[in-house]
């Protein structure tokens, strides 16, 4: 039985909830920006006025308002946006369970088996966008295809508020004209690597040797001819299903730079009690840890540690981050704008076990009241909110935590 696949994606997301929330801006040319006083200062999204301006999302807020002088700019608020992804995401559950979420504002669905109910693809493609618009406000792109990778292209052809059908009739003559960095997962340098062998359009991409690509781009060579000839058969997998984490991570981009190993400290402290608590919500422990650090000149390193045991608490994981920071850069001489401290080689914390060495006791003594004390936080932040139990260094700290 053929598939009807639909990729469902809402229109300028950031900037439509913001719209709704406030129908004053839909007057104007406005864009959600990060906050440029914590360093964020890049769009984040943008509406259709804005768009015509040339104004891309991911560029400084300064190269914005150099093609479009009256933009307006929007502080995100990012717990709306989750609210409203809720709703839509409820809305497409509605049409069938097997709905896989691509982000906060993008979903496949798998419709074929609830076609004989709601009609073709096409015709619930258009109740999407119709019951959507009229329960949020917002308005969403559909793809309709026989297969992931075109119903996820079929959405990004026309927008906004737009139906599109990709058909294994169709696919050739829409698909094939356009640029190869428009095919789906293909990026910058992909593009490139394509181009610098005479291959322009994703038809180039399709009458290619296969071979060829595989020796271009690898493995991925391979995936990329099967792709573009229609030839991708993953499965959209169901609402609820979700994949066992390969690793758990917090980063930061800083305030003010890290100037001292006083302000490391304190940075790494919340940087670990955030992946600590984030590990024992999901019952896994971590075996390694990985310390990602971006210096004031944009220079970046990553450094990993593999554990002396597997670990879901703060006091391990903040140990063998600041060894590794203290041993791969002085701050002092190169101040650090941005960390990441990320948990990796994760283990079910139901399987996990430990030896513990009559050597060692003091530790194990200490690890064991560590234990007691953040599972305790769990609780009180669980019942009272996140903020009722913080670090007194964390209270009005200059990082912009």
């Amino acid at each position: 039985m053929e598939r009807t696949i639909l990729h469902c994606d809402c229109n300028s997301f950031f900037a439509s909830v913001e719209g709704v929330l406030n129908p004053e801006l839909k007057k104007y040319a406005y864009a959600v920006c990060g906050d440029p006083e914590y360093r964020h200062g890049i769009i984040l999204a943008k509406n259709e006025a804005a768009k015509k301006y040339g104004v891309k999302t991911g560029e400084a807020i300064w190269q914005a308002k150099s093609k479009c002088p009256k933009l307006v700019t929007v502080t995100p608020h990012y717990e709306l946006y989750k609210k409203y992804s809720e709703t839509v995401f409820n809305i497409y559950c509605r049409y069938t369970d097997l709905v896989e979420p691509f982000g906060i504002d993008e979903c496949w669905l798998d419709v074929s088996g609830t076609t004989h109910l709601f009609g073709s693809g096409q015709d619930i493609a258009d109740e999407l966008r119709r019951v959507v618009k009229a329960e949020t406000g917002l308005t969403i792109s559909v793809g309709v295809s026989y297969n992931k990778i075109f119903a996820k292209m079929g959405s990004d052809y026309k927008k906004p508020d737009a139906t599109t059908v990709i058909s294994e009739d169709n696919f050739k003559k829409i698909i094939y004209p356009l640029p190869v960095n428009d095919m789906f997962m293909v990026g910058r340098r992909t593009a490139e690597k394509l181009r610098g062998v005479g291959i322009f359009t994703i038809g180039d991409i399709a009458s290619a040797d296969e071979r060829t690509l595989r020796r271009l781009l690898g493995e991925n060579g391979r995936v990329l001819w099967q792709n573009v000839n229609g030839y991708d058969y993953s499965p959209v997998l169901p609402f609820n299903y979700r994949e066992a984490y390969k690793s758990i991570g917090n980063g930061v981009t800083f305030k003010r730079d890290l100037t001292s190993k006083k302000d490391v400290r304190t940075c790494v402290f919340f940087l670990c009690d955030k992946v600590a608590a984030r590990l024992r919500k999901h019952n896994v422990e971590c075996s390694a840890i990985q310390v990602g650090i971006k210096d004031t000149n944009m220079q970046s390193i990553s450094r990993s540690v593999q554990l002396s045991s597997p670990t879901d608490l703060s006091f391990d994981l903040r140990r063998s981050a600041l060894s590794l920071i203290q041993d791969n850069i002085d701050v002092t001489q190169k101040p650090i704008r941005a960390l990441t401290v990320t948990g990796t080689k994760l283990l079910n914390g139901d399987e996990v076990c430990e030896q513990i060495s009559f050597l060692d006791l003091d530790y194990h003594i200490k690890r064991e009241k560590e234990q007691r004390l953040e599972n305790a936080k769990d609780d009180i932040r669980h019942k009272y909110g996140l903020g009722t139990l913080t670090r007194c260094s964390f209270i009005r700290n200059e990082f912009g935590f």
